[in-house]
């Protein structure tokens, strides 16, 4: 009778607990989620000019808010790290992959007839590693292939390099993208990391944020539907596979 009893209590338990709105990670959830605010903020002027009622401070506020559930929810450290690694990894991410992508083409290139050292190059420099996850839009990749890069480019290196063809600017650039995380604390370790385990009235205020961000996000992508670089700032989803290239979604009642 008692255990009968103890079953019923458990189910009743069960059936109460609040639901989360997004399959995703609840970290990752608040990092895409600060990522398209971020990009309302940078817009805020064509938008506030199609909608008024989103006039300032009501992308701030929503800032402040996701800000506030990383500390009192998820816990401080590791997600601010986080967050701030993955703003970072996104105003170079583009931009990196291209400037990697013509080097490359240079010294493949330049080291047709040499395919031994192409590829002890290659090596040296991270490409055999990460190149093609980092190209996939696998931010940990593109993090190692970037400080293999500047660490690996000596001066002997760069000279050879130079001396066959391929102009020091965009090696200087790269490395320079490098410095740039490396400035923002990122490293391999920012991915990673504990938080704090979510209360039910954690998941009731993640619940509120996701779905607020959800509706600036569905308007403001329909607002771009003509640009479509800025458009798909706004997606929720390509947003979080720029994050995690293939995320790991949890249970939708945890």
């Amino acid at each position: 009778m008692y255990l009968v009893l103890k079953l019923q209590i458990l189910r009743t338990l069960k059936m109460t607990l609040i639901v989360r709105d997004y399959t995703s990670k609840d970290e990752d959830m608040l990092t895409v989620c600060s990522v398209i605010i971020e990009q309302a903020i940078i817009h805020k002027t064509f938008l506030i000019s199609k909608r008024s009622s989103w006039a300032d401070p009501f992308f701030e506020n929503i800032k402040t808010t996701i800000n506030n559930a990383f500390s009192n929810y998820l816990g401080l450290d590791s997600s601010k790290g986080r967050r701030l690694a993955t703003q970072a990894l996104y105003a170079i991410q583009n931009s990196a992959l291209k400037s990697i992508s013509e080097f490359k083409v240079q010294i493949d290139v330049d080291f047709s007839s040499n395919k031994e050292r192409l590829k002890e190059i290659h090596t040296q420099l991270g490409f055999s590693s990460y190149l093609k996850k980092a190209q996939k839009k696998d931010q940990e990749a593109l993090v190692s292939l970037l400080f293999t890069f500047k660490t690996n480019m000596t001066s002997s290196l760069l000279a050879e390099i130079t001396s066959a063809g391929t102009d020091a600017a965009i090696i200087y650039t790269i490395s320079d993208f490098a410095q740039t995380l490396k400035d923002a604390n990122v490293t391999q370790e920012t991915f990673k990391g504990t938080v704090k385990e979510l209360t039910q009235e954690g998941v009731i205020a993640l619940n509120a944020i996701y779905n607020q961000v959800i509706s600036v996000a569905k308007i403001a992508y329909k607002f771009y539907n003509d640009n479509h670089a800025v458009r798909d700032e706004f997606s929720f989803s390509k947003n979080l596979r720029k994050l995690n290239p293939h995320p790991i979604p949890i249970p939708p009642t945890s």
